[in-house]
């Protein structure tokens, strides 16, 4: 696939990948991707990425049902960041069970939980 090509992943073959909400706009995800999980991300119209901690590829969802649909694939103006723009399925992207992993947000010096669990972890992993 020649688009490929002109994706610079760095020395370690990855890439970082960022999944929004196609309809709201809500970044709700950050993960990484080498060449054969954007590969399949493209084939299967699905998120797909690579686990740095499990050295191994994973489809978003495989394990919780959450899966993400692609609905348009961006790069930046370096060719050096993945946007997927996505339909989130079963509302929650975050392991934590929450809609995005953005859910803590600066207030002064601390960092402030602003989003509610969806659902309790244990009830989505066991």
């Amino acid at each position: 696939m020649s688009a490929l090509k002109q994706i610079k992943f760095d020395e370690k073959g990855l890439i970082p990948a960022i999944s929004q909400d196609f309809k709201t706009g809500e970044i709700l995800m950050f993960a990484w991707m080498n060449q054969e999980s954007l590969k399949l991300t493209i084939k299967k119209q699905q998120a797909v990425y690579y686990s740095r901690s499990r050295q191994k590829i994973w489809f978003k969802g495989e394990e919780s049902g959450h899966i993400q649909h692609i609905k348009e694939i961006f790069t930046d103006c370096d060719n050096d960041v993945i946007l997927l723009k996505i339909e989130q399925i079963g509302g929650i992207s975050c392991h934590t069970g929450r809609i995005s992993c953005f859910f803590q947000q600066l207030d002064k010096k601390n960092w402030k939980i602003i989003t509610n669990m969806i659902k309790n972890p244990r009830d989505i992993y066991g």
